[in-house]
């Protein structure tokens, strides 16, 4: 079993996510994108950082690797895939979940502690908690604002691909818990499959004993 993390010009968070899933017994291992796929990967994470300095659009550069073709025709082969803050702006760039990730509302970078509430249990990305669950993840961004219309997000909705929402520590989905902006106090989606999936805030830094809380683990064990 090898998950491989994909690594772009610019990607920061590559190493932290190799670390959190060699903690929880996967292997793990960093692939450069020119590289391609190794042939027995059996998941995929595309992490955090500022591929190519986030020219144009943030993640629009890295979407267009080849490598993200080959990502696709995993993704759609059933192979779980996970995009992380950059990774997730990528992801929906090119075309592995709707939607998009654009400048923050407070038009700052920010870093800090969130709370988000499990909106499914039946994912699995989501299988170690039960639905309504709080967690506790950090975020570091400055455009992680999710974007979509108003028509597609009820749909998107409606379809149950809404992963996470941002809230208070109580489970409460209020404007003052969303960090950034997002539309329906999003903070991760599904893709056409369950196996796919982005999120803003980084599990892997929740990961870690040695850093704190834990409470991304059980996120990361859906590549398992």
């Amino acid at each position: 079993m090898t998950v491989a993390v994909v690594q772009f010009g610019g990607s920061n968070c590559d190493r932290d996510a190799v670390q959190a899933l060699t903690h929880l017994g996967v292997d793990a291992r960093r692939v450069w994108h020119e590289d391609g796929l190794p042939e027995d990967t059996t998941g995929i994470v595309i992490p955090g950082g500022f591929s190519y300095g986030d020219y144009l659009r943030a993640g629009a550069m890295a979407a267009r690797s080849p490598i993200m073709n080959e990502v696709r025709e995993r993704a759609e082969a059933g192979v779980p895939v996970l995009g992380i803050c950059n990774g997730a702006q990528i992801g929906c760039e090119s075309g592995l979940t709707e939607g998009a990730f654009t400048t923050n509302r407070s038009a700052r970078f920010q870093c800090e502690h969130v709370f988000v509430r499990v909106e499914r249990a039946d994912t699995p990305w989501t299988r170690a908690y039960e639905e309504g669950d709080v967690v506790e993840l950090p975020i570091a961004h400055g455009e992680g604002r999710f974007e979509m219309s108003e028509e597609r997000y009820e749909r998107v909705d409606e379809e149950g691909r809404v992963l996470f929402r941002y809230c208070d520590s109580e489970g409460n989905v209020t404007e003052e818990a969303n960090p950034n902006g997002s539309v329906g106090n999003v903070a991760g989606v599904l893709g056409a499959r369950d196996t796919v999936a982005v999120l803003m805030p980084h599990p892997e830094r929740a990961t870690l004993p040695d850093l704190g809380r834990t409470d991304g683990q059980g996120i990361l064990q859906g590549l398992v």
